[in-house]
Formats: C-alpha cells, sequence, structure tokens
C-alpha cells in the first residue's frame, strides 16, 4: 500500500501569497473588484484556505493595508535612520516616500490603495490613523505647520503625478522634490 502524497504545509508562505496576490488584484482592477474567488485562485488555495487564513474579506483588506502601512513604516525608519538632522527628519523621508519612483508609479498599490481611499471610509481610517500615530510620534521635530504645508504639497505633488496632471511638474519632480526637502532645513 502507497501513501497518499501530502504537500508540507507553509502557512507563513501561503499568508505571504494571499496578501501579495490580494494587493496585485487592488493594483490591477482597484479595491472594489477584488474578490475572494480571484485571490484564493491567484495564490493556488481553496476559498476556505484562504479563509482560514483571514476570516472575511474586509480581514483581508485590513491585513493588505497593514502589510502595504508596514512597507511604508520600514522604508521611512530606514531614511529617518540615515538622516542626521533631528528637525524635520520624518518630513524629508515622507518626501522622499512620496516622490520615490516605486510610489508615483502608475497601477502601483499604493496608487491604487490611495485612489480607493479617496471612495472607502475604512481605507481611509488605516491612512488617517497611521499618519497621526507617525505625527504623535515625530510632534517636537515635525510638528510645526511648515512640516504641515511640506507633506501636504508632497501629497498633492504625488497625486498629480499619479493622475498625470502635473503638467510641468512631471518634468520638474527632482526641483520639486529639492525644494520640500529644502523647506524642512532650519534657517
Amino acid at each position: 500500500m502507497t501513501a497518499g502524497y501530502t504537500r508540507k504545509k507553509q502557512p507563513a508562505a501561503i499568508r505571504r501569497a494571499l496578501l501579495d496576490h490580494a494587493a496585485r488584484i487592488v493594483t490591477e482592477q482597484g479595491l472594489a473588484n477584488l474578490t475572494v474567488q480571484a485571490v484564493a485562485a491567484a495564490a493556488g488555495v481553496t476559498k476556505g484556505g484562504l479563509f482560514h487564513h483571514f476570516p472575511t474579506k474586509q480581514a483581508l483588506v485590513d491585513a493588505v493595508l497593514r502589510d502595504l502601512l508596514d512597507r511604508l513604516d520600514a522604508e521611512i525608519d530606514a531614511l529617518m535612520a540615515a538622516d542626521p538632522d533631528p528637525h524635520g527628519r520624518f518630513t524629508r523621508a515622507y518626501v522622499a516616500a512620496a516622490f520615490a519612483d516605486h510610489a508615483s508609479a502608475p497601477g502601483g498599490a499604493w496608487a491604487a490603495v490611495s485612489l480607493s481611499m479617496m471612495a472607502d471610509t475604512a481605507v481611509s481610517r488605516f491612512w488617517t490613523g497611521w499618519l497621526s500615530a507617525r505625527l504623535d510620534r515625530h510632534r517636537a521635530t515635525d510638528g510645526g505647520p511648515e512640516m504641515e504645508v511640506v507633506r501636504l504639497a508632497a501629497d498633492g505633488a504625488w497625486l498629480a503625478l499619479l493622475l498625470k496632471a502635473g503638467g510641468t511638474l512631471v518634468a520638474g519632480v527632482p526641483d520639486v522634490r529639492a525644494r520640500l526637502m529644502a523647506m524642512t532645513r532650519r534657517g
């Protein structure tokens, strides 16, 4: 008698695949078109397998958003660690992340999430909560109105680039980025 084939369980790898495929679907089709069936099929698992890791579609969406924010946190923390000037350090890292190639690339995961944020209050709450926590953490060095203006300008430039509404901004991205960075420095 021969034993049947059993696949070695790799829950962490399956969870990662589900998150990655969900993010890709959101990127390509938008958050409104994310389905449990599409994510499960893309990851090569059953819907039951997906529900083992994420009990609801909303739990999956929340996990994708948390994953993206964790990646943004890591990127910003790395940029801050390399910046010796504490004044405006978070804002400079925020501007650098906003202008990074991956952030402004059409069809990127951040693009899909950002556009979904405008229509979906749950997505908006995730972003607002993340940003509020970061601003609270860096209030002493980045809490003034000048820093807020820089972050808002970076958001606006990022959105203009995403929507291809930047006009001359597209050609002047390095200059805009440099000017915003300069605005975070004292003197």
